[in-house]
C-alpha cells in the first residue's frame, strides 16, 4: 500500500513550480500541493492575513459580540414567533455542529435538526446525533438518498479524478437546508461555518459546493446511474429560495466564545459527545479522503489548514501545530480496516483503485461549471446564499 511521503513531496516542488520548499514563518501552511500560496519579506504566508481580515470583518469581540448576538437572535425570533421552528441547521455529529446545536438551545432558538445520511456514517456519529436530538429535545429531519445513485456520483468523482468529492455531500446538505425551509416557512438557516475554525483552506483543494453543472457534468461524464433522489440543487431552486423566499443564512458560532478546546469539554459534560479524532471524521468515507485520497494521489494534509486556523486565532502555538504534524495522519490499523471498507462498499478491487489513485489530477474547470451558466442567464442568478458547511 502506497503511503504518504511528505519528505518526497518537499524535494519535487522545485521541479513542479520552480521555488524551494517553504513554510509560513507564524503558521504550517507551506507550499506542498498549493501553488498560490504567498509569502511577504518576514515570510508570513497570505493565509494570515486573509484570516485576520476576514477576523475583523466577521468576528466581533467583547461587547460588540454580544450586542450583534442578541441581535441576530432577536431577529429570528421575531420573524418565527408563529411558526414550530424559527430556523434549520446541519448536524452531522462533529464539534463544530453539535456546538451550533447546542448554543441554538441555550439561546432559546427553535430550530429544525437536519442530517444528511449517504451510506457513511460511523456508529459513533450516530450515537453523538442521537444525543443531541434526545437531550436537546429538537426534532430531526433525516435526508436519505438512495445508495446505488450516491456511490454513482462518488464513483464518477474518483474517475474523474477531481479533488473535491466532499462537495456532492455539501451540495446535498445546502440543497436540502433550503429546499425544507421554504417547505416550513423558515427565514435562517444556521451555518456552522465559522471564522476560527475554518477560515483557511486553499482554493486549489476545494471547488464550489453549489455548482450544480459540474457535479451534473461529472455525473454524465462518469456515471451510469440515473439520479432521481439526489437533491440537486438546480438554478431555478437557487432562485427560488434566495429571491422569492427570501431565507438567508446566518454564521452564529462568529458571535459567540469559540475555543475549540473548551467546547469539546463543553459538549462532552453537556451532550456525553465523543470525540472522532479527526475533522470531519464522523463520516468513514471523509476519514478515507482526507487521511488517505487526499495525501496519496494529490499531496494534501488537510490538518495544515485547521491547525493554522487555530494558531491564528491563538488557540494553539505553531510549536504544538508542528508537534500534531509529527503524528501520523491515519492510524495504520484504521486505514487497513477503513481501505476494506471503502473498497468493498464501492465494489472496487484493489487494481482498481490503484489506477484510480494513479490517474493524473484533473480541475474542476476542466468540466461545464455554473460560471459559464449564470453567464448565459444573468437574470438567472441568485442572491447570496450559504455556500459552506460544516458537516
Amino acid at each position: 500500500m502506497r503511503m504518504y511521503d511528505e519528505e518526497k513531496l518537499k524535494l519535487s516542488i522545485t521541479a513542479n513550480f520552480g521555488r524551494p520548499y517553504q513554510q509560513c514563518s507564524i503558521s504550517v501552511m507551506d507550499t506542498i500541493a498549493d501553488p498560490d500560496i504567498t509569502f511577504d519579506s518576514k515570510g508570513i504566508s497570505n493565509y494570515y492575513y486573509e484570516y485576520k481580515a476576514k477576523e475583523k470583518a466577521e468576528v466581533p469581540k467583547g461587547v460588540e459580540a454580544q450586542k450583534k448576538l442578541e441581535e441576530v437572535v432577536n431577529l429570528i425570533k421575531e420573524r418565527g414567533k408563529n411558526n414550530k421552528y424559527d430556523c434549520i441547521t446541519g448536524v452531522s455529529g462533529g464539534v463544530d455542529s453539535t456546538y451550533l446545536a447546542y448554543m441554538a438551545k441555550k439561546l432559546g432558538l427553535k430550530p429544525l435538526i437536519v442530517h444528511f445520511d449517504n451510506g457513511w456514517n460511523s456508529e459513533l456519529a450516530v450515537k453523538n446525533i442521537e444525543n443531541i436530538i434526545s437531550k436537546l429535545g429538537f426534532d430531526l429531519y433525516t435526508l436519505v438518498v438512495d445508495w446505488e445513485e450516491f456511490k454513482d456520483i462518488q464513483l464518477a468523482y474518483l474517475k474523474a479524478s477531481v479533488i473535491d468529492i466532499e462537495a456532492i455531500t455539501d451540495h446535498a446538505i445546502i440543497g436540502t437546508l433550503y429546499k425544507l425551509a421554504a417547505e416550513n416557512n423558515i427565514k435562517y438557516i444556521l451555518s456552522g461555518a465559522n471564522v476560527v475554525t475554518e477560515n483557511t483552506l486553499p482554493k486549489s483543494w476545494i471547488f464550489n459546493k453549489i455548482d450544480h453543472v459540474n457535479i451534473k457534468d461529472i455525473h454524465d461524464r462518469y456515471g451510469s446511474v440515473k439520479l432521481k433522489t439526489y437533491p440537486l440543487f438546480n438554478a431555478t431552486k437557487k432562485r427560488l429560495y434566495t429571491r422569492l423566499k427570501n431565507i438567508e443564512s446566518v454564521y452564529l458560532l462568529n458571535y459567540l466564545p469559540y475555543t475549540k478546546k473548551n467546547v469539546k469539554e463543553l459538549i462532552k459534560n453537556e451532550l456525553d459527545w465523543k470525540d472522532y479524532g479527526g475533522k470531519h471524521y464522523e463520516s468513514i468515507f471523509t476519514r478515507f479522503y482526507q487521511g488517505y485520497i487526499l495525501p496519496v494521489k494529490f499531496g494534501v494534509d488537510k490538518r495544515k489548514a485547521h491547525l493554522s486556523d487555530l494558531i491564528f486565532s491563538g488557540q494553539i502555538s505553531k510549536e504544538e501545530a508542528l508537534e500534531e504534524l509529527k503524528k501520523s495522519i491515519y492510524d495504520q490499523a484504521q486505514l487497513n480496516t477503513d481501505r476494506d471498507f471503502v473498497l468493498k462498499k464501492f465494489n472496487l478491487t484493489e487494481k482498481e483503485f490503484e489506477q484510480i489513485l494513479d490517474l493524473p489530477r484533473k480541475e474542476h474547470a476542466e468540466f461545464k461549471t455554473e460560471k459559464g451558466f449564470w453567464e448565459k442567464y444573468p437574470l438567472l442568478k441568485p442572491l447570496k446564499f450559504i455556500t459552506a458547511l460544516t458537516r
